[in-house]
């Protein structure tokens, strides 16, 4: 019987990095193809049949059964160089040095027998804090999500570039719990000693860009840079504002405005020279999306080299039903930062003005804005609350209040006290103003009031930024403690108190009540560690 020769591995490339593969023990038996262009995965994509082209030149892709991050999935390599700098518990699980061994022998099996491509890029606008990234997987519209997502260097530089954290991406290879340690088939491991990322299990593309931004949580504060789960922009002036947020608190929204330049939507670091951008794009949450509420994010999915993630296409023009959650209510727009016509580029700006904390209070009990004091500031950092409405989670049938330290939670390693600590030095530093702004419900909790209408959000987010809230006289919040400005242009003056919107102040009372309590319990965690002043500073 002869024997089959399998050809030499073939090269498609644009730029290609001297730092070649086989640094990564990798030996792939088919084609490498390093660094395309958008056109050329548009068309390796449809060949290959991972999505479909949509109306007006967006690719869609679909990663049923995985339309959202794995939280429970995500694990931390567990050796000498994090046994004392990681937080370790529910969010950062362990995962021992053997067992990450052996799930990538499956891992790097897997890609050597598959045609690979390969993008070199970098995380992080800052020269001296930014990190080489390099994403390797068998799927032609990953790649382009890491093309769109992360920073992109010249073909100069990429042939010099040196990978400083690589991601093995291999969405068909499933873990087995018994021999990887695992707690599914789906893992998200990260090993900062071999400073690698292993992805399986999952086609979700958010796994990708979210991983590398954990590495930079980790990273940073070693260099004194804070960095952020939020978003960044900045006025005519050079005045910056941040706007952290939870998923589906505004966020993107709210920083993608017309009066100021985008410096990023989702993660940013802090340094000694003001604010930078983690990536070169924007993955923007597209349920509902309308040109007339969101302009500037409803042309950027319209054009070619946005991928639209798990988004419901009409057919047979293919266009897009926004308001369609049928594969999920997480639809999500990955596209390069410059299709937002006022993004800064390089995405750099001057330390912050103005910080402002976004919750979507599903209660319907919280101001719709408040100026927060440096303490209330570090209270409401450390609880990062929002809240999940009905009908979004199996088994939620009523309101439930959601906490996430620093706004994000499932990707910080280190501490929460440690960020906070961080930030509230910066606070003081630069002596920036921090808002609470309640995207949430209004007259009710959901199901009973509405949400808050993001006109008034709007105009009073620009009201802080500009100054207009500086001498307005405020009243405290019963329940809270939270200043509340008494006049804000453009907003109707019931809407700044949420007890007279509602039809049943007693009903008001009561959920005030609840959701305070709520708050206090949560932050018992952090009694070790925050000061008394600001265990304090929370709902009385």
């Amino acid at each position: 019987m002869s024997q089959q020769v399998k050809d030499a591995p073939q090269t498609a490339t644009n730029a290609r990095s001297r730092f070649g593969l086989d640094r990564h023990g990798l030996s792939p038996s088919k084609t490498e193809h390093w660094n395309l262009s958008p056109v050329q995965l548009y068309e390796e994509a449809l060949q290959r049949g991972e999505g479909r082209m949509a109306h007006m030149g967006g690719f869609a892709a679909v990663t049923v059964p995985h339309t959202g991050r794995s939280p429970n999935d995500r694990f931390i390599v567990r050796d000498s160089a994090t046994e004392e700098t990681v937080d370790w518990g529910s969010v950062n699980v362990p995962l021992s040095s053997e067992h990450y061994q052996a799930l990538r022998a499956e891992v790097v099996a897997h890609l050597n027998d598959r045609e690979l491509f390969v993008r070199d890029a970098r995380a992080g606008e800052d020269p001296a804090a930014g990190l080489n990234v390099r994403v390797i997987t068998p799927n032609a519209w990953h790649n382009l999500f890491a093309y769109n997502m992360f920073l992109r260097p010249s073909p100069e530089e990429l042939e010099e570039m040196e990978p400083g954290f690589t991601v093995l991406h291999a969405p068909e290879v499933e873990a087995d719990p018994a021999r990887h340690g695992t707690r599914s088939s789906t893992f998200v491991a990260v090993n900062f000693s071999a400073r690698e990322v292993l992805i399986g299990g999952t086609n979700y593309a958010g796994e990708i860009k979210k991983s590398i931004f954990s590495v930079l949580n980790y990273m940073l504060p070693d260099l004194g840079i804070l960095p952020m789960h939020c978003s960044a922009n900045v006025g005519e002036e050079g005045d910056v504002a941040l706007f952290f947020g939870l998923s589906g608190t505004g966020k993107t929204t709210l920083s993608a405005d017309p009066e100021r330049g985008l410096i990023g939507d989702d993660e940013h670091g802090w340094g000694p020279d003001g604010v930078f951008n983690f990536e070169g794009g924007c993955y923007a949450k597209v349920i509902n999306l309308s040109a007339e509420a969101e302009p500037e994010i409803y042309k950027a999915t319209q054009m070619f080299g946005t991928i639209l993630e798990n988004v419901v296409l009409t057919e047979p023009s293919r266009e897009i039903a926004f308001g369609d959650g049928n594969i999920t209510e997480n639809t999500r727009a990955s596209y390069p930062i410059h299709y937002i016509p006022n993004a800064i580029l390089p995405g750099l700006g001057g330390h912050p003005e103005h910080v402002i904390f976004l919750t979507c209070d599903a209660f319907g009990v919280l101001p719709p804005i408040a100026r927060l004091s440096p303490d209330q500031a570090m209270y409401h950092f450390l609880s990062g609350y929002t809240a999940k409405v009905a009908g979004t989670e199996r088994g939620v049938t009523e309101p439930k209040a959601a906490f996430s330290a620093c706004f994000g939670a499932p990707f910080l390693p280190r501490h929460p006290a440690e960020y906070a600590d961080m930030l509230g030095k910066k606070l003081d530093e630069h002596g920036s103003r921090v808002w609470l702004v309640n995207t949430g419900w209004s007259g009710g909790g959901f199901g009973v009031g509405s949400r808050m209408k993001i006109a008034h959000t709007r105009a009073m987010v620009r009201a802080a930024l500009l100054g207009k809230l500086d001498t307005v006289a405020t009243q405290e919040d019963p329940v809270f403690g939270l200043h509340v400005p008494t006049d804000v242009p453009g907003v109707p003056g019931n809407v700044l108190t949420p007890r007279s919107t509602w039809a049943d102040g007693e009903a008001y009372d009561a959920a005030a009540r609840k959701l305070a309590g709520m708050f206090r319990e949560n932050f018992r965690k952090y009694a070790d560690r925050a000061p008394e002043r600001i265990r304090k500073a929370g709902p009385a």
